[in-house]
């Protein structure tokens, strides 16, 4: 942290005269000495102070930052942004966030027990929770709220050896993003107001065996769900090893990609698991295996991302659809699928 841009935060500071903050960012490296911290720490009370609305704070650093206690206890923080790549230490047990309704936790290790029983219950009015971890080792692995609504989950990369199972709780979740390494065992997924679900899972070679069981019980009442084309190869990987799928009770559309030949086998299971189901938006063609074709009695619409008009796309479009005739098909070409095709995207940047 240079001389020169403490001076113009604090000057940037002693010009407001005192007078509120609606919003205070501050992005810095620290690569050594609490001096320097200490810095944040005053700048972070000042604002606190001013009864600041929104609060984004990136810190980079190689050692544990503690943050000021006044933090976890503002009246008017709601929304609160802590990042990037950094340990912040023991949570407070006093957490009291009573406005906060956004928080996003960006490459923090935070211990589990604090997030899930001193962080999140500090929050009672909680809407949004995203949690997000690049290239640094990360929890939660479980998750705990009685409260949020929207929920973005997403881990590039882990300590598998530490985290081999995830737990939400959170019955009053409407949209769930879960972009995660298939793990061993999902134990508690209570989502009981689910309406959307994106699912971007991947296999590991760590855990031979993962068990989706928890996690596709959990989703099973959504009515819009998107599965990447890695997701779709691991269930059809753990139905293959014994995972029976439920009813999809509720499910009116799906986003389904694959890219071989067991995960296009999959989709059929899908179909007749869905007695409601309406729409289905495929991710392209190209992977397509031609032997097995949509009977969807029930589904109306057929909507291709990313068609390009070839011979042999045509030949699997035909295959595919076999002899529905109440069936509208919709093709996207390229270019306007980039839109569509944002479900299979890495949300990051989606909540900055």
């Amino acid at each position: 942290m240079r001389e020169s841009f403490r001076d113009f935060v604090d000057r940037t500071l002693a010009l407001q005269c005192g007078s509120s903050i609606k919003k205070f960012s501050l992005k810095c490296h620290i690569h050594d000495g609490d001096s320097k911290l200490a810095h944040v720490v005053r700048w972070v009370c000042n604002a606190l102070a001013r009864g600041v609305f929104q609060m984004d704070l990136s810190i980079k650093t190689s050692f544990q930052v503690l943050l000021p206690p006044e933090l976890f206890t503002s009246k008017t923080l709601v929304k609160l942004r802590l990042g990037t790549q950094v340990c912040f230490g023991e949570i407070p047990p006093n957490v009291s966030l009573p406005a906060l309704k956004i928080l996003i936790l960006e490459s923090v290790v935070i211990r589990p027990d604090d997030m899930c029983f001193v962080l999140l219950p500090g929050c009672p009015v909680l809407e949004e929770l995203y949690v997000y971890h690049d290239g640094f080792e990360g929890w939660p692995y479980r998750i705990s709220s009685q409260t949020i609504k929207r929920l973005l989950v997403q881990y590039d990369e882990f300590d598998i050896e530490s985290m081999s199972f995830m737990s939400i709780d959170a019955p009053n979740l409407l949209f769930l993003h879960y972009s995660h390494y298939a793990l061993s065992d999902y134990p508690q997924v209570n989502l009981a107001s689910l309406v959307e679900a994106r699912l971007d899972i991947q296999c590991t070679k760590t855990i031979k065996r993962p068990d989706l069981t928890g996690l596709i019980m959990g989703i099973s009442n959504v009515e819009t769900l998107h599965l990447s084309p890695d997701s779709v190869d691991v269930i059809s990987r753990c139905v293959r090893h014994g995972l029976l799928l439920p009813l999809f009770n509720n499910l009116v559309s799906l986003s389904f990609g694959s890219k071989n030949k067991s995960g296009w086998k999959l989709l059929p299971y899908l179909l007749e698991q869905s007695p409601k189901l309406e729409t289905v938006i495929i991710q392209g063609m190209d992977s397509y295996t031609g032997d097995v074709t949509m009977r969807p009695l029930q589904v109306k619409v057929l909507r291709v991302l990313g068609y390009g008009g070839s011979a042999k796309e045509l030949e699997h479009l035909k295959k595919f659809t076999g002899e529905s005739e109440c069936l509208e098909v919709v093709l996207v070409d390229a270019a306007e699928a980039v839109v569509e095709d944002a479900m299979y995207c890495k949300p990051k940047g989606f909540y900055c």
